[in-house]
C-alpha cells in the first residue's frame, strides 16, 4: 500500500546519452547538498559502506516490521498554488494490527476523503472521493513509510558520495543513478537520486530529482519498537515549500475488532483498491534540431502521476522559472502511457520526466 520509490530509468526514443553535449548544472537550492568533493563508490568497500547507510536509514521507517500494533496520526498542509489537487489542510490516520493488517484514512479540507483496508490475507479495499490517490497524499505516505529504495535493487547502480553538513550536523549524501557517472563530474547530475543520512542513521534530505526535496526534522522525534519517525517533513519544489507534514502522535494500539476489516458493499463493488507503486524516471530530448555532441542541453524536470488507466495527471514543473518550462509541459503531455491490463490490482505511480532542450535556442 505504500509508495516504493525504486526509480526505473528510461531514455525516450532510444536516444543515447552520448548524443548530448555539455549539460547545464542543476539549479542552486539551499537543500542541494551534493557539492564539492564528490567521490565515486567504485570499490567493493566503498559501495558496501554507502549501501549500509541506506539500509540503516530505510529501517527507521519500517513500523510494521516491529510486530506491534500502533495508531499514527498525521496532519499536513498543501500549498502548491494550484499546481496539484486539493491544496489546504489534510489529516491522515493509520491503525495497524499485526494479526489483521492496516486500516488507514485521509481527509482534505478541499473535499477529498479516503478509507482503506489492507488485510493480512493480501486483500485490499478502499472507498473515497475518487479511485485515484491524489499526488500529495501519495507523497506523504512515501515520505513517512518508504522514501528510500531497497538497496538490494542497486547492484548495478552508479553510486557517488560526498561528506557535508545539514543544519550544522555532518551528513553523508549518497547519489544513485541507473547510468554511469564520471568521477570528474562536478556536483549532482540530473538523473541522480540524492539521499543524505546523518551519523545516527536518520534520513535528513531525500531528493528523487533536482528541484524537489524532502527535509526531515527529528527534534522530539517519535520512537516506537526500535523505529524513529520525524516530527516534521518539509517538501519543497522549485525553491518554495509546497507541503508541510507533521507527525502528531504515534501510540501503541491493542488489537482491533475483526469487524473493522470487513469491507463494505461499496468497497466490494469497486474491486481491489489502487496500489501506490514505484516511481518512473524518463529522460527525453525535446529540441527539434538533430543531436550532435556539440549541442549543449538545458534540462527541465517535471513531476506528476500516471494512473492505472494510463492518464498523466497533476503534472507540473520543478523549475517553473526556466524559460523552457511551459514547452516542457506541453511536450510531456503529448506522451502516451498504456493502460494497465485487465485483472489484478490497479496501480498508480509517480513519474519524473527530464525534458532536455538545446541551450543554444534560449
Amino acid at each position: 500500500m505504500f509508495s516504493h520509490i525504486a526509480v526505473r530509468v528510461a531514455l525516450a526514443g532510444g536516444l543515447s546519452v552520448a548524443a548530448f553535449g555539455a549539460t547545464a548544472p542543476v539549479p542552486r537550492d539551499a537543500l542541494e547538498l551534493a557539492t564539492g568533493d564528490i567521490q565515486v563508490a567504485d570499490t567493493a568497500e566503498s559501495r558496501k559502506a554507502a549501501l549500509h547507510l541506506l539500509v540503516r536509514a530505510r529501517g527507521s521507517y519500517g513500523l510494521q516490521s516491529g510486530g506491534r500494533g500502533y495508531d499514527l496520526k498525521v496532519s499536513f498542509t498543501v500549498d502548491s498554488g494550484g499546481q496539484t489537487d486539493y491544496d489546504g489542510a489534510w489529516k491522515m490516520e493509520d491503525r495497524f494490527d499485526p494479526a489483521q493488517g492496516l486500516l488507514w484514512s485521509a481527509e482534505a479540507s478541499a473535499g477529498y476523503r479516503y478509507r482503506g483496508i489492507s488485510g493480512k490475507d493480501k486483500t485490499y479495499f478502499g472507498s473515497g472521493t475518487s479511485t485515484t490517490i491524489p499526488l500529495r497524499l501519495q507523497e506523504v505516505r512515501a515520505a513517512l513509510f518508504n522514501a528510500l529504495a531497497d538497496p538490494a535493487t542497486m547492484s548495478r547502480a552508479s553510486i557517488r558520495t560526498v561528506e557535508t553538513a545539514f543544519n550544522g550536523a555532518p551528513v553523508t549524501c549518497i547519489l544513485v543513478s541507473g547510468t554511469a557517472n564520471s568521477a570528474s563530474a562536478d556536483g549532482r547530475q540530473w538523473d541522480e537520486t540524492e539521499e543524505c543520512v546523518d551519523r545516527a542513521g536518520l534520513l535528513r534530505i531525500h531528493s528523487q530529482i533536482p528541484g524537489r526535496y524532502f527535509a526531515y526534522e527529528y527534534s522530539n522525534d517519535l520512537r516506537f519498537a526500535g523505529h524513529a519517525l520525524p516530527r516534521k517533513v518539509i517538501v519543497s519544489e522549485g525553491g518554495r515549500t509546497v507541503s508541510t507534514i507533521s507527525v502528531d502522535s504515534l501510540t501503541e494500539l491493542p488489537s482491533l475488532s475483526k469487524d473493522l476489516f470487513v469491507p463494505t458493499e461499496q468497497m466490494k463493488a469497486r474491486g481491489p483498491s489502487v496500489a501506490m507503486g514505484s516511481a518512473q524516471k524518463i529522460s527525453r530530448f525535446a529540441g527539434p534540431v538533430p543531436l550532435t555532441p556539440e549541442i549543449a542541453v538545458q534540462p527541465v524536470c517535471l513531476f506528476g502521476l500516471v494512473t492505472s488507466s494510463g492518464q498523466l495527471i497533476e503534472l507540473h514543473s520543478l523549475q517553473p522559472n526556466d524559460p523552457d518550462s511551459t514547452a516542457a509541459l506541453e511536450d510531456a503531455r503529448k506522451m502516451s502511457f498504456p493502460p494497465q491490463p485487465p485483472g489484478g490490482r490497479p496501480q498508480q505511480h509517480f513519474i519524473f520526466i527530464i525534458e532536455k532542450f538545446p541551450a543554444t535556442e534560449k
